[in-house]
């Protein structure tokens, strides 16, 4: 079935068949999507990861609907249900919900009204009626009158066949597309307060009496109230349009105007109420919830890639403070590959409040290792702290804030364990702290990602969806970095193409046992590395003091024969080619075409002698904020400060002003012209100025504005 597989995918995203064939036959082949969508341009016409992994995932679908297939027509055909019109209706089917349609008036059932009626011999009396031709339903029923059977008169006989009726025009293919699509359409949603829970579910309050039209109500608002729900604050329930649902089933199933006619328009109304309104609730309610889950994981996704790919620092010695007030700042000083050199605790705040002492060993700390940056938590005592470590005037040495979400997490986990296990959990949370100013992806892909605080709603939504969309994002961002081989924990290995954690952990070792890797080709040595998984890998690694400059770079070894050929008709080596630009100038890449290799990937090798192992990352930006401001409590409508944005959802974005509270830029107050998703502006890490818009102190809640401002402000 790849062939209808391909043809179908290559429909929906509009591109050619091969390029779908293609990318199939890479992915079974054990293929990466970082490594096709980069090492394998020609074959797949230069598709990015997403397209990719897209067709990978539609793929799974196709397959899973052919599962489901193969099952309903093996149960059709052990029960001699099938015959030749069925079979190729199913096999025809082309989602799930038209596949489930067909095989319903076929699904064992438990014991219905309906297949009571039929046990009793009540299903001939049912089709007379349905036929309507102008029959009395009471003379009709006379004849099914059984008291053996169960049907000792002609009311139960007539009440029998009214729910074979029913459950008939119920599982009707036609009846339940156009109830189905009525409800798409029209269907309200409707939230309220169950009756009780006013004060304890208070932060449902917009809810307690809501209604909106259920296809066009946002994913925020349909997890809010799934959550409301399943906390016992609200019922959720459909109001579809009944009177015209009700016609669209009269004018399939009514016909003629006798006594026969009544009958089954009576028993329409009730196959409605019971059985096909309810049905096709549960499924707009279940199509509301994917909808609604996986829009809410694309955010999280893209809020993911702008955190993972966050501008580092890079290498520097760092002091890295886990700040607090009680229990004082936990601090650690690392050397510029992030090991710890030293851990000490100061106390410059309340109740201990030893400033005089705290200014002296931190600045004899500084001198000591000679540090040349200070990352401060954002967390309790994160803004009183950094404020303490500035009034010192330390002259040229970097000092930032840090978000430190999820760090307490890391501190707890076996990774953290594993690496400091004489130390503390707040020790760990502050290397944590310093090693994301260095280096943000490099820290951040030892934490489950649902656990750095960014999205909407995630312990909500599908966590089988979630886990792999985070996971698809992480290995991303990973192999579009590249990764430094020789200084890499095994944790950040792990998620280079091809390899995983137990040959990222064969790679330590390795390393740990023979000395750094000289080479490219000295990674074929490490154990169970096999030519499959150094071809995925290879690419993605970086050896930053190899003898062979091409190591330091994107050009996979398959390719290093056209940089070498390309050096040789220019009489010069490759690192001249690298540091010449004039030479690469007089390259003509169409000499260098080969059955292999065409122009998308002799651009990337000429991009990349360009700017040999390149970091895709922004350049570090140090952020800051309103110097007076601290509190809720300081600020004041019309005020213009700066920010960071810490979270997008569908509703608008969070901004950290640096007052313990992030408040909310709507999506109607980010840009002056119609945007259909903050997303569309902003991302998480970007700083910004925004403007005070309502100050809520009661419900310590921020509303900020970007209309209008002048940026030279703040």
């Amino acid at each position: 079935m790849s062939g209808y597989y391909a043809e179908i995918i290559a429909k929906e995203l509009d591109i050619m068949i091969h390029q779908v064939r293609n990318t199939l036959e890479l992915l079974k082949d054990g293929c990466t999507v970082p490594f096709i969508s980069r090492y394998r341009k020609e074959r797949t016409g230069s598709l990015d990861e997403q397209a990719v992994i897209h067709i990978r995932d539609r793929n799974m679908e196709l397959e899973d609907l052919d599962k489901r297939k193969n099952s309903v027509l093996r149960s059709l055909k052990e029960r001699a249900l099938l015959n030749q019109a069925l079979e190729c209706s199913i096999l025809s089917a082309s989602s799930m919900t038209i596949l489930e349609d067909l095989y319903l008036p076929y699904r064992p059932k438990r014991k219905t009204k309906a297949s009571i009626a039929k046990e009793r011999g009540l299903e001939k009396l049912a089709a007379r009626i349905l036929e309507q031709n102008g029959t009395d339903p009471d003379t009709e029923a006379h004849s099914f009158i059984n008291e053996e059977m169960g049907v000792p008169h002609t009311y139960g006989a007539l009440e029998g066949a009214g729910h074979i009726i029913a459950e008939w025009i119920s599982e009707n293919r036609l009846a339940r597309t156009r109830i189905r699509k009525l409800f798409v359409l029209r269907s309200q949603v409707r939230s309220k307060v169950i009756k009780g829970k006013e004060e304890v579910g208070s932060k449902y309050r917009d809810f307690f009496d809501f209604s909106q039209i259920a296809r066009s109500c946002p994913s925020h608002r349909v997890l809010a109230m799934i959550r409301g729900e399943s906390e016992g604050i609200l019922s959720i329930s459909f109001l579809p349009p009944e009177l015209e649902c009700i016609n669209e089933l009269e004018k399939i199933f009514l016909k003629g105007s006798g006594k026969d006619n009544q009958f089954v328009k009576a028993s329409l109304i009730d196959s409605y109420r019971r059985l096909l309104a309810p049905s096709i609730e549960r499924e707009l309610r279940n199509a509301l919830k994917t909808k609604a889950d996986k829009q809410s994981i694309r955010v999280f996704k893209d809020n993911m890639r702008s955190i993972l790919m966050a501008p580092p620092l890079g290498s520097k010695r760092i002091l890295a403070i886990d700040p607090g007030f009680r229990t004082g700042c936990k601090l650690v000083c690392l050397d510029d590959q992030g090991q710890m050199l030293h851990s000490d605790t100061i106390y410059p705040h309340p109740p201990r409040n030893n400033f005089n002492e705290a200014s002296s060993r931190l600045i004899e700390l500084i001198d000591q290792y000679q540090i040349e940056a200070i990352a401060v938590g954002n967390g309790t005592a994160g803004r009183e702290t950094l404020n303490f470590i500035t009034s010192l005037e330390l002259g040229n040495i970097i000092v930032t804030m840090v978000n430190e979400s999820g760090a307490s997490i890391y501190s707890a986990s076996s990774v953290a364990r594993e690496e400091f296990p004489d130390d503390d959990i707040t020790v760990r949370g502050a290397v944590s702290i310093g090693r994301r100013l260095m280096d943000p992806l490099a820290e951040l892909v030892k934490l489950d990602p649902k656990s750095i605080g960014v999205g909407q709603y995630q312990h909500d939504v599908d966590q089988k969806l979630l886990k792999q969309s985070l996971d698809d994002v992480v290995v991303e961002c990973v192999n579009r970095v590249g990764v430094e081989i020789n200084t890499a924990s095994k944790h950040l290995l792990s998620y280079v193409s091809g390899l995983g954690p137990s040959l990222a952990e064969n790679i330590v070792s390795y390393r740990k046992t023979k000395g750094p890797f000289c080479n490219r080709e000295d990674l074929a040595k490490v154990p169970r590395l096999g030519p499959k998984a150094f071809e995925q890998c290879v690419g993605f690694l970086r050896i930053s003091n190899s003898e062979n400059p091409l190591d330091n770079t994107a050009v996979h070894p398959d390719s290093y024969n056209i940089v070498e050929k390309m050096s040789r008709d220019l009489d010069c080596s490759v690192s001249d080619l690298i540091n010449n630009r004039e030479l690469r100038d007089r390259i003509s890449l169409d000499r260098y075409i080969t059955d292999t290799f065409g122009m998308p990937t002799l651009r990337d090798i000429m991009a990349e002698l360009e700017k040999p192992g390149r970091d895709p990352r922004n350049s570090f930006q140090l952020p800051s904020f309103h110097k007076d401001l601290q509190e809720l409590e300081d600020l004041e409508e019309g005020m213009t400060v700066p920010g960071i944005i810490t979270n997008i959802t569908d509703f608008g974005a969070f901004v950290d002003i640096g007052v313990h509270q992030d408040g909310l830029i709507h999506i109607s107050q980010i840009s002056d012209r119609f945007i259909k998703h903050p997303s569309e502006f902003l991302s998480p890490g970007q700083q910004v100025i925004v403007k005070i818009t309502g100050i809520d102190l009661t419900r310590r809640r921020i509303s900020l504005s970007m209309k209008n401002i002048d940026k030279k402000t703040g």
